[in-house]
């Protein structure tokens, strides 16, 4: 790509942060331009819902400081929302009407979170967490309650039940399915986290849903009201029901969407001249059946270095490989650090062990082939799956089982 073209970013949270560096770390010299709809600099958001509700401190959010996108010559309009893609300028057109031309335009709007249609939503006292103003407003009303309501039993709710219980309050968490963390983990994942959640005093109800969240008498959350006519009271209310592409932008402009913005194995859109990635893209992964989008730092960053590269380079993009960035994720809960390696939805036989430090390893296969580990405290064996898996070394039952599942035993294959 000429270095005179200007490459325009939508989005600026971890995936937009990140393209927009690796183009000037790949060489590109052109102009980029990032719009967000938030305040302030790029943060990570995975803290929001732990340390950041014990620490308040903003600033160890940022994922770059200003002095790095002014030395790096990257503008951010932030609290700028673009409302249109023109396609046939290319140009995106900012909600006051403004224009801006781009040559390659890099969509990376994210997610949102998903409304319910529960009576009551609208209540003060209702609450959800995606963005630091979200973050900072239950921070202001968390010491005062009494008791909180968390709906959804999924890694936001459970991460957050768990700080909430570190602070002393009393907290339920209601789960619709008849395990947490159900369309993440293995079910010997979400039992031990049950067990531990339960320990540690969380009200955890499954297969329990909201009826209606209920009207104190001021216009203010006071509880909910189950679907088995159950009444539970409540300072607040936590909406953690999962969340949804922003896809909306690709979609008006007449882009493919598909649970997100359809991209190609080059993270293309069906118009050349448009990307897509991180939590809002729908893709295709060589370890998985068929197109899926996935929600995590690694698959953020991953994809906007791919992107980057691709657009920083001279050569066509028939030269460049199809994204295939292994995915891996977290969660920290309390004192337990729950660790994915690997795409371990589609195991069909799964292999457990405990460790000394608390701690559960979950080994998971599909048609007796190795494809994943969910692990408990277990960083070490966690960081051991996922290079063997990225490096491509296939495992089979047998020999996993000749190594009593010991992952270190393999670690000779990676020279």
């Amino acid at each position: 790509m000429s270095d005179a073209q200007i490459i325009v970013i939508v989005g600026a949270g971890q995936a937009g942060a990140q393209v927009a560096a690796s183009l000037r770390q790949e060489g590109f010299s052109g102009k980029i331009v990032m719009f967000g709809d938030e305040p302030g600099l790029p943060y990570q958001r995975p803290p929001l819902s732990k340390t950041y509700m014990k620490e308040g401190n903003p600033d160890r959010l940022l994922i770059r400081n200003q002095a790095f996108f002014d030395d790096n010559d990257i503008v951010i309009r932030s609290e700028v929302r673009v409302a249109a893609i023109d396609r046939d300028a290319k140009t995106v057109i900012l909600a006051d009407g403004e224009r801006q031309p781009y040559d390659h335009l890099v969509l990376a709007t994210g997610a949102i979170n998903r409304t319910l249609p529960i009576p009551g939503i609208d209540l003060a006292g209702v609450l959800e967490l995606r963005t630091l103003a979200h973050a900072e407003d239950i921070r202001g009303r968390i010491g005062a309650a009494r008791h909180i309501a968390i709906i959804g039993g999924g890694f936001i709710g459970l991460e957050f039940a768990a700080m909430a219980r570190g602070l002393g309050t009393d907290v339920t968490v209601l789960e619709l399915a008849d395990r947490v963390m159900a369309r993440a983990v293995a079910p010997e994942t979400s039992a031990y986290f049950d067990e531990f959640h339960r320990s540690i005093g969380v009200d955890l109800r499954l297969q329990t849903g909201v009826k209606e969240i209920i009207d104190r008498g001021d216009g203010h959350a006071g509880g909910v009201l189950l679907d088995d006519g159950d009444r539970l009271d409540a300072d607040l209310v936590l909406v953690a029901a999962g969340v949804a592409a922003r896809d909306e932008l690709a979609r008006e402009a007449g882009l493919p969407v598909d649970n997100g913005i359809v991209v190609d194995p080059m993270l293309q859109t069906a118009d050349p001249a448009i990307s897509a990635i991180g939590d809002c893209a729908s893709f295709i992964h060589p370890l998985a059946d068929g197109r899926m989008r996935i929600e995590s730092v690694q698959n953020a960053t991953d994809q906007a270095r791919a992107v980057a590269t691709r657009l920083a380079a001279e050569a066509s993009d028939n030269d460049h490989p199809p994204y295939s960035g292994f995915p891996w994720f977290w969660s920290d809960q309390g004192d337990r650090k729950l660790q994915i390696a690997g795409l371990t939805a589609k195991a069909d036989e799964r292999v457990v062990r405990r460790n000394n430090r608390g701690g559960i390893l979950v080994h998971c296969l599909k048609d007796g082939r190795y494809v994943g580990l969910e692990t408990v405290n277990a960083s070490g064996d966690h960081l051991m799956a996922r290079r063997l898996l990225s490096a491509g070394i296939e495992l089979d039952r047998s020999s996993l089982e000749a190594a009593d599942y010991d992952l270190k035993s393999f670690k000779d294959r990676l020279t």
